[in-house]
């Protein structure tokens, strides 16, 4: 199995996030082949800043592997990591990171900053960004188009019954 065939669990993974009403990201955690660790966005749901979708799938190997440490593991995610989960992936020492869409406001794998390669950093992680970059930012795209549409949507309903009242 290759890193496209990858990506699309984790695509699969943000189509259920949107779902759930949270932006739609996916990550999946593989190693030798198999994947180890699964994860959407849940900050909402689960009231819960931290909860990424890359946070969940490292929690998910931890917890299966019943080891912080993801030695040789594979992170494959929708969109690039924020620094919160960039700092996750090195402390778990994930030896790749592939990710699809960049994420221009808080990206820090090549966007707004180039976390991984910073001299301090204990621990090196590969890199690899814009696999199905196109597919990964249209979904995340078309979520906030329709959100901005249902909000647009619920301010004309409020208006046109304030402005038509039935009574």
């Amino acid at each position: 199995m290759d890193d496209q065939y990858w990506m699309r669990q984790a695509l699969e993974l943000a189509a259920q996030a949107g779902e759930h009403n949270e932006v739609p990201v996916g990550a999946i955690v593989v190693l030798d082949d198999q994947v180890i660790g699964r994860g959407f966005n849940r900050p909402i749901s689960g009231c819960d800043p931290s909860a990424h979708a890359e946070i969940q799938a490292l929690r998910d190997a931890a917890n299966r592997l019943e080891n912080y440490r993801l030695v040789d593991a594979t992170l494959y995610v929708t969109i690039e990591p924020c620094s919160m989960c960039a700092g996750a992936i090195v402390h778990s020492r994930i030896k790749r990171l592939v990710f699809g869409a960049l994420e221009p406001k808080a990206g820090v794998a090549t966007s707004q900053a180039q976390f991984f390669v910073q001299p301090w950093l204990n621990h090196r992680v590969e890199v690899q960004g814009g696999l199905l970059a196109d597919e990964c930012s249209s979904m995340i795209s078309d979520f906030f188009a329709r959100r901005r549409d249902e909000k647009r949507q619920a301010r004309l309903n409020k208006f046109g019954e304030a402005s038509n009242p039935e009574v």
